[in-house]
């Protein structure tokens, strides 16, 4: 249950902090007072999305924080040990957001996010308000009520189905990958062979593209090579060039050579190097000798380098990964030729799969009538205790055969509520037929036959008596009474029946200070309390109306 609200700058509230008792805490107020803005704050600490306009005017921050008390082997206290947070049933929530977009979110001091926030709380709290209506009001949505009841027997169930789902597409992605139909495996054929043929005939290596890039720039600049090659082969071997300058100075120091070892050394390294001057210039020779082009060489060079970037474009980035895709190609061919008898299995594994997937939505189908059939008539009954004597109320399921089926996770139901609140009156889709005032009592007889399935340890309820009145009111009163035996009820209400029937009574008001206005809300002695259901009754406070209220706090005493 919630047993604190501590709230500080959320809107028109300065700071407030709330205990609450088990069983029906009613909170009430002249509209505007601030109802809305209490469980705002609820919904903000549960995780709901934050929202800036909600930070008190004038304050950089908003802060609210709930403390709760479970029992120590909830599925809430199982959850935080997941997430590492140690719990013997207390659990505290706080969370700030400030002006600055920044989110702060702490359990039990420990700073989580708000998806961890919202899959704690969703084990903590439901809220119910007019909006749910339209949660209801949801084909999509009305299946998810039906599995509540289920539990763990239809969650088994549909694992079942989703492991069976995985399979299928599996091997479809096999079927698929061998080209899927006869059809597209030719073309996958006929594509491999194209590009098996394509590089096969480029026959190329690997480093052939660098050659041949090194080869063109030759090309390119032949006469620039040819002009520097003659240039350096003038230079050394022409008359009056390096090569004579050598042959000279070998001589002049041949005639002392004899004199001492260390000349002859000089001799003879002059020597070596008009050698080498030497065989470098017939080197250069041979350069210019080679630098022979003709037209025809340059564009089959030029060819060749296109083909190769054009392969490069389609089978990958260089040589070697073009040679692996021919080789990987191949492979595939071979596969896909030889995969005939493979999708023959696989196809046959498919079929398996939907006759197995076709049988288990039968048997959750089965299950889901069988719950939903009772789940009728219970609802039913409360309706019937909630002034709606001849309602009927039925779920629809749409008939689906094997072929016709569609294999989801959730199985293969698709349903719809339908109601008739008038003896005589055919059943229609709940959403063509209910009134809001039928619909406020619909809502709250299927969450009285929820509120033991679920774990939630607190109920609020935003205004779900709005539209009802007189006879009506006294056995919605009722009914949160008896929900409220077991679970913790926090209800905003405007009726005095509602509030009469309270364990305790809050009493939310508006006051003005120093130009500002604050919203307050104070827990009411059992003299506050008459005074509150003689202003929700409209009347004057007198004896008489002090009267009317004492009795009807009497009348849900027993």
């Amino acid at each position: 249950m919630l047993q604190r609200l501590y709230v500080k700058n959320v809107a028109l509230i300065k700071e407030a902090d709330i205990e609450f008792d088990s069983g029906l805490n009613v909170l009430s107020g002249e509209t505007g007072a601030g109802k809305s803005v209490i469980l705002d704050s609820i919904n903000f600490v549960l995780g709901s999305k934050a929202d800036k306009t909600m930070i008190r005017y004038g304050e950089r921050d908003a802060f609210v924080k709930a403390e709760f008390s479970v029992n120590k082997n909830s599925e809430a206290v199982k959850l935080l040990s997941d997430y590492d947070i140690e719990s013997d049933g207390e659990i505290i929530i706080s969370r700030k957001f400030g002006v600055d977009g920044k989110n702060s979110i702490k359990i039990n001091g420990n700073t989580v996010t708000v998806s961890m926030l919202k899959s704690l709380t969703a084990h903590l709290v439901d809220v119910h308000g007019q909006s749910e209506h339209f949660f209801l009001l949801n084909e999509n949505n009305q299946l998810k009520v039906i599995d509540n009841l289920l539990g763990n027997s239809a969650e088994v169930i549909k694992a079942d189905i989703s492991s069976l789902l995985s399979k299928k597409k599996e091997y479809k992605e096999k079927i698929s990958a061998f080209g899927g139909s006869e059809a597209e495996r030719e073309r996958k054929l006929d594509l491999l062979n194209f590009q098996i043929k394509e590089i096969e005939n480029a026959d190329i290596r690997v480093g052939e593209l660098d050659e041949l890039t090194a080869y063109r720039n030759k090309i390119l600049n032949v006469e620039k090579i040819l002009y520097a090659v003659s240039s350096a082969k003038s230079i050394l071997s022409d008359d009056g060039g390096v090569s004579d300058g050598l042959f000279s100075a070998s001589r002049e120091i041949g005639k002392i050579s004899n004199i001492s070892d260390e000349y002859d050394s000089v001799c003879q390294r002059i020597e070596n190097l008009n050698s080498e001057i030497s065989d470098l210039s017939e080197t250069l020779s041979d350069i210019a000798d080679s630098l022979t082009f003709d037209g025809q060489e340059a564009r089959r060079v030029e060819e060749r380098i296109e083909l190769i970037k054009s392969l490069s474009k389609k089978y990958g980035p260089d040589e070697a990964h073009i040679i692996e895709f021919c080789k990987k190609a191949k492979e595939e061919y071979e596969s896909v030729s030889d995969s005939a008898d493979l999708i023959e299995k696989y196809e046959k594994f498919i079929d398996e799969c939907d006759e197995n997937l076709f049988d288990l939505c039968c048997k959750l189908t089965e299950m889901r009538k069988r719950f939903a059939k009772a789940f009728c008539i219970a609802v039913e009954n409360e309706l019937k205790t909630l002034n709606i004597p001849n309602a009927v109320f039925n779920v629809k399921f749409k008939n689906y055969t094997r072929d016709s089926a569609k294999f989801q996770t959730n199985g293969s139901d698709e349903i719809s509520f339908e109601f008739s609140a008038n003896k005589g009156e055919p059943l229609k889709p709940l959403s063509k037929v209910i009134s809001g005032g039928e619909m406020s009592r619909f809502m709250l007889a299927i969450k009285t036959q929820l509120k033991n399935i679920n774990g939630i340890s607190t109920y609020i309820f935003d205004e779900i008596d709005a539209g009802i009145s007189g006879y009506t009111a006294d056995s919605v009163a009722k009914k949160f009474q008896k929900i409220a035996n077991t679970t913790q009820i926090i209800a905003v209400s405007h009726l005095p029946q509602i509030c009469a029937a309270s364990d305790t009574q809050f009493l939310i008001y508006k006051t003005e200070e120093n130009g500002k206005t604050y919203s307050n809300i104070e827990k009411l002695g059992s003299e506050q309390k008459i005074g509150e259901i003689v202003r929700l009754m409209g009347n004057v406070r007198s004896e008489s109306a002090i009267h009317h209220a004492e009795e009807l706090i009497d009348h849900y005493k027993n």
